[in-house]
C-alpha cells in the first residue's frame, strides 16, 4: 500500500503525531540540563535495636477440673464463659452417700472411744491389784495391751472419719482461682468418675503470658551482650517488651520478660522465652497470636536515612549520593532495622555523605544533579524537613 494512503487514515495520523510528540519530549529532556534533587546528611542518633518474634498468649494458671469422688452430678452453678471467683461453688455431686458414710464413721469413733474408756479403767484397776499382789503381772500386761489397742482404734477411727469428711467435702467442686471458665463438659444427672471425667477448664486472665521461641543465634547474641556488659540477660532482669495483635498498629501492649528456659530444644534449635503482660481489661485471651519485640542490643550510635532513599538492585541495597562536584554515585549498603520510621544503615555510609532523599528517580550514576539541602528528622512528614 502506498505511504500516502496510510497517512490518509485517521488512526495512522494519530499514531504519527504521538511518535513525533514522544521524540520531541525526549529531545527536550536531553537538552534540559541537570535535575534538581533533595540531599541530606544521614541522621546520627543513639539507638537501641529491637528484635521481633511471633508468640502466643497463654494463661498464667490453667486447671482442668476433675472430681475427687465418684457420684451423680446434681448441680452446675455457672454459665459457660463466666468469670468465676476463687472458692466459688461450680459443681455439686450427690452428697448423700458420703454423708451416710460420714455418719457411720462418727458412730465408729464413738464406739472406739467407749471401748478405750473401758480398757483404760480395767488397766487402772489391774495396776492397783498388782501392787497388792492380788493380780498376776501377766493379767496386768494383758490389760495394758488391750488399752493400747483401744488407743490405736481411736486413731484409726479418727483417720477414717477425716477421710469421710474429705469425701463429703469433695462432692462440692470449687473454683481454684479467679478466672474465666469454659462451658460445662457434663450435664446434671450424669455419673462422674473419680479423676476421669472432665468437668470444665478454668484459666486465669490477669496477668497473662506471651510465650515465644528464639533461635540459637539470637540466644548466643544475647549471651555475648550480657557477658560484655552491653545488655542485661532476661534471666537476671525483667527486660522491657512490647507487643501488638494482628489488627493493631504500633506496639500498644507493654510487658516485661519473666522467664527464659534452661535449655535449647534439640529438635528445633530454639529456646523458649516468656513475657508477662497486665490484662486488667481482660482484652488479651489465651491462644491469641501476637508480634513481640524485645530489646536486642545496648545503646549505640547509628546512621539513619529515610526508607524510601534505599533502592534494590537484585540482592544488593543501594543508596544514591552526591559528591562535591554534584556528580551522582551509588553506595552499596548493609541495612539494619527500622527505627522511628527511619532505616538504620549498618555499613556503606558515613555522616559526610550527601544522600539523595527526594527526586531519586531523576538521578543516574555518573550524571550531574542540582542538589538542594534538606534535613532528616524523626517528626516531620516523610522524615524530611525543609528546603
Amino acid at each position: 500500500m502506498p505511504y500516502t494512503t496510510i497517512l490518509r487514515s485517521p488512526v495512522a495520523l494519530i499514531a504519527a503525531s504521538l511518535i513525533f510528540i514522544s521524540f520531541t519530549s525526549a529531545l527536550t529532556f536531553a537538552q534540559g540540563g541537570p535535575s534538581s534533587v533533595d540531599v541530606a546528611n544521614p541522621l546520627v542518633k543513639t539507638v537501641t535495636d529491637w528484635d521481633e518474634y511471633t508468640g502466643k498468649f497463654e494463661a498464667v494458671e490453667r486447671v482442668e477440673l476433675h472430681a475427687r469422688v465418684s457420684g451423680f452430678l446434681t448441680s452446675v452453678n455457672f454459665h459457660g464463659g463466666d468469670i468465676v471467683k476463687k472458692g466459688q461453688v461450680l459443681f455439686v455431686i450427690d452428697p448423700r452417700p458420703y454423708q451416710a458414710t460420714l455418719d457411720s464413721k462418727k458412730a465408729e469413733l464413738a464406739a472406739a472411744i467407749a471401748e478405750q474408756e473401758r480398757a483404760k479403767a480395767d488397766f487402772q484397776r489391774s495396776k492397783k491389784l498388782a501392787s497388792n499382789a492380788t493380780m498376776t503381772k501377766r493379767i496386768m500386761e494383758d490389760r495394758r495391751a488391750i488399752k493400747l489397742k483401744a488407743d490405736a482404734q481411736i486413731s484409726i477411727a479418727k483417720a477414717a472419719l477425716r477421710a469421710a469428711e474429705l469425701d463429703l467435702e469433695f462432692t462440692t467442686i470449687r473454683a481454684p482461682f479467679t478466672g474465666r471458665i469454659s462451658d460445662r463438659r457434663i450435664d446434671v444427672g450424669n455419673l462422674v468418675n473419680t479423676g476421669e471425667t472432665l468437668l470444665a477448664i478454668v484459666v486465669s486472665t490477669d496477668p497473662i503470658y506471651l510465650v515465644f521461641t528464639a533461635s540459637e543465634t539470637a540466644y548466643l547474641k544475647y549471651s555475648r551482650l550480657n557477658s560484655a556488659g552491653k545488655r542485661v540477660s532476661s534471666r537476671k532482669a525483667a527486660n522491657r517488651v512490647e507487643a501488638r495483635l494482628i489488627d493493631e498498629e504500633g506496639w500498644p501492649h507493654k510487658g516485661k520478660m519473666s522467664f527464659v528456659d534452661n535449655e535449647l530444644d534439640p529438635n528445633s534449635g530454639t529456646i523458649k522465652g516468656r513475657a508477662t503482660f497486665d490484662n486488667k481489661d481482660d482484652f488479651l485471651t489465651p491462644g491469641i497470636y501476637a508480634r513481640l519485640r524485645l530489646i536486642g542490643s545496648g545503646p549505640y550510635q547509628a546512621i539513619l536515612i529515610p526508607e524510601h532513599a534505599v533502592l534494590s538492585d537484585q540482592s544488593r541495597k543501594i543508596v544514591m549520593v552526591v559528591d562535591d562536584k554534584n556528580k551522582v554515585s551509588e553506595k552499596v549498603v548493609t541495612l539494619g532495622p527500622l527505627y522511628n520510621g527511619l532505616r538504620i544503615i549498618r555499613s556503606g555510609l558515613t555522616t559526610d555523605h550527601l544522600v539523595i532523599v527526594r527526586g531519586i528517580l531523576r538521578a543516574r550514576p555518573g550524571g550531574e544533579v542540582i542538589p538542594e539541602r534538606v534535613t532528616i528528622t524523626f517528626k516531620s512528614p516523610g522524615n524530611i524537613k525543609g528546603h
